[in-house]
């Protein structure tokens, strides 16, 4: 029995990594995703649309790089709000036009729409003195230091003998700043892609009136699809990814695919270490948070090549209270 004919509203997450290395992967995959979402809408269902980044903006970013060493300085470097931002606009445009080339096949005449998204974050997350996220490109020490100097700011680390790189901190998302404009797509019929990459870092200046400002910062993908989900009052998650389910002793012999648990399972799973850090981790603790935030929700996680069956019910990990 199909498990999302009882919701109404619906946040699907796309993985970064599951759209491709290129923008010509990126048309490939999302028009093959395209009818799979169409579907979730078909059964009843509003949808929002959140997906990851960190290859795109790792692209962007090592262009505009590249362009301002080849040039001699004549052309911009380009920091992280800014790439973020970037990659939200041209992710969302081809997602929008591989809707609306499922949408004409289906004879539907929906309305899609690609929401810029800031993130609100505390200045004071702990984050921000300790950063850990790399990115950008590997650094001589040589070009290091000269990016020091230039960048007295910036945090450079040696990473595992392979060069040099930037980490920049990861906050917890407090606010969706667009929110409201969001939530009134939605109620006027929209489809909206919002909050990619977790959204744009952003955080109150109010040396100029409280205006927004960009920080160079990471927001998880997965907590910043969280806080959508429950800023836009969904029933239900559903985090897309590589894998078709969750699994403990992943890799071993006795590795054990999970279906259907309870919160109370996976957090016990989380404390036993067994999703690893950089990918199944955060996303088994954006289900949690989703999950309790109100009585009746719950979240699915499973692959976008089977993300038809995952909405089916047939594939992927349940989470729920």
């Amino acid at each position: 029995m199909p498990i999302l004919n009882n919701f109404n509203r619906v946040v699907i997450a796309l993985g970064g990594n599951a759209l491709g290395d290129t923008p010509e992967e990126q048309i490939a995959k999302v028009r093959a995703a395209a009818p799979i979402l169409l579907k979730v809408i078909s059964k009843g269902n509003e949808i929002i649309i959140t997906h990851g980044n960190g290859p795109q903006v790792g692209m962007i970013q090592n262009a505009f790089a590249a362009a301002n060493e080849a040039s001699n300085g004549k052309y911009p470097k380009l920091d992280l709000p800014e790439c973020g931002a970037m990659s939200q606009g041209y992710i969302g445009y081809h997602l929008q036009q591989a809707i609306g080339v499922a949408m004409h096949k289906e004879y539907k005449r929906w309305h899609v729409a690609t929401v810029i998204t800031q993130m609100e974050v505390d200045p004071e997350d702990p984050s921000f003195a300790h950063p850990t996220k790399p990115i950008g490109a590997f650094m001589t020490k040589e070009q290091a230091d000269a990016e020091l100097i230039a960048h007295p700011d910036w945090t450079i680390v040696e990473d595992s003998g392979r060069g040099y790189r930037r980490v920049v901190a990861s906050p917890d998302p407090k606010k969706i700043v667009e929110v409201e404009s969001i939530l009134n797509l939605l109620d006027n019929e929209f489809i909206v892609i919002a909050c990619g990459g977790g959204g744009v870092p952003v955080v109150r200046d109010y040396s100029d009136k409280g205006a927004y400002k960009g920080v160079a910062a990471v927001i998880d993908k997965d907590m910043g699809g969280e806080l959508l989900a429950e800023e836009c009052h969904a029933d239900m998650l559903v985090l897309l990814t590589a894998v078709d389910h969750v699994a403990i002793n992943f890799g071993k012999p006795n590795q054990e695919e999970l279906y259907d648990i309870t919160v109370d399972q996976a957090r016990a799973y989380l404390e036993a270490g067994e999703f690893g850090k950089g990918s199944m981790e955060p996303k088994v603790r954006a289900a949690i948070k989703f999950c309790e935030s109100l009585p009746g929700r719950s979240c699915i996680i499973g692959s976008l090549e089977k993300a038809a069956e995952a909405i089916e019910g047939t594939s992927g990990t349940r989470i729920h209270a």
